[in-house]
């Protein structure tokens, strides 16, 4: 089997487990972004902007954490969600990317059914075009990223695709490595997954924000 049916087996699997997983493949209709959009240029710029006017935050901080929250619990959730089954996780740097934020939030597809590499490498250019649009501090970015995996993670156990003690594992050989390593800890609970980050994503700063469940302020 070829690196791209080997792919796309497995997103069709692990979007059987869970909508949360599911991620699209091919180019899309007029209005999406290329990846690249993330990197340079006005889009990410103009997004954030759209963000921060649609939660009436005048902190681009919060704005900017708040993207970065959203495009790494949809890309890091199929590819975590396929480590953990067993299956071949896709490209998920900008360059195999599509992307747009509308009414419905952001949301993302890969170019082409590609295997992907690590977490660090596939998200380390957004995080520094993240800050380069906002004064966020990298631990903070790392640590949505951490909280994203973990998420995905949970939910990997819940739909019983594989065990929380599997998927707890998995997540420590996740963030074994810095920048990751540091950002959270995983708590030891009977049959589930808890995480608690290290940081805070800034959501309590809006109007009606609270504290995540995994939030260290909680």
């Amino acid at each position: 089997m070829s690196e791209f049916s080997r792919v796309l087996t497995t997103l069709r699997q692990i979007r059987g487990l869970s909508p949360f997983f599911a991620l699209d493949v091919g180019r899309p209709d007029e209005g999406w972004h290329d990846g690249a959009a993330l990197l340079d240029g006005s889009a990410l710029p103009a997004t954030v902007d759209r963000i921060a006017a649609r939660y009436r935050t005048a902190e681009r901080r919060v704005a900017a954490s708040l993207f970065f929250l959203s495009y790494t619990a949809r890309l890091l959730s199929p590819v975590v969600a396929a480590r953990a089954v067993g299956g071949t996780a896709p490209d998920v740097r900008p360059a195999n990317l599509w992307w747009r934020y509308d009414a419905d939030g952001l949301r993302v597809r890969v170019k082409e059914p590609a295997g992907g590499v690590g977490i660090v490498e596939s998200l380390a250019p957004v995080v520094e075009a993240v800050r380069s649009v906002a004064p966020v501090a990298p631990g903070l970015l790392w640590g949505n990223a951490a909280s994203s995996a973990a998420g995905a993670l949970r939910f990997v156990a819940l739909g019983g695709a594989a065990s929380a003690e599997e998927c707890v594992a998995l997540g420590e050989e996740l963030f074994a490595e810095p920048p990751l390593r540091g950002c959270g800890d995983f708590i030891p609970f009977p049959g589930e997954v808890a995480f608690r980050r290290r940081s805070c994503c800034l959501y309590y700063r809006l109007d009606g924000g609270g504290k995540c469940g995994d939030c260290a302020l909680r």
